[in-house]
């Protein structure tokens, strides 16, 4: 029996489908240079949670994310203008597919909690 002073607390578990999970860590993987807190805070999962998600799938192996390191310039001479805007072309279409990859996941997610939701 709890006394007057004692307040009991209840943490709800929320179950994420796992194509979310799979896409969240995706979306870290994606980005060298995001947080797993920014990813977390940006999808609204706790980020211990999402941490989680990218340590089961690197053991895995099913974190498939690209690794996008700098840019390889050719170790000959100098580059032509038109190397350089192929090369800026081909990184800009890259970002867009991120961009992209990142507005599908958010829509998911958001799809999700709507349907979640018991108004």
């Amino acid at each position: 029996m709890m006394e007057s002073g004692d307040k009991e607390f209840h943490v709800a578990m929320k179950s994420y489908p796992p194509e979310f999970k799979a896409d969240a860590v995706a979306l870290y993987l994606s980005d060298p240079g995001r947080t797993i807190a920014s990813v977390a805070e940006d999808l609204g999962v706790n980020r211990e949670t999402l941490r989680l998600w990218v340590k089961t799938a690197r053991a895995d192996g099913t974190a498939g994310a690209k690794n996008r390191g700098p840019v390889k310039r050719p170790a000959g001479g100098p580059l032509s203008s038109d190397d350089v805007l192929e090369e800026e072309n081909k990184q800009l279409k890259a970002r867009v597919r991120e961009l992209e990859q990142e507005r599908d996941i958010l829509r998911r997610a958001a799809k999700y909690f709507a349907g979640e939701t018991n108004w």
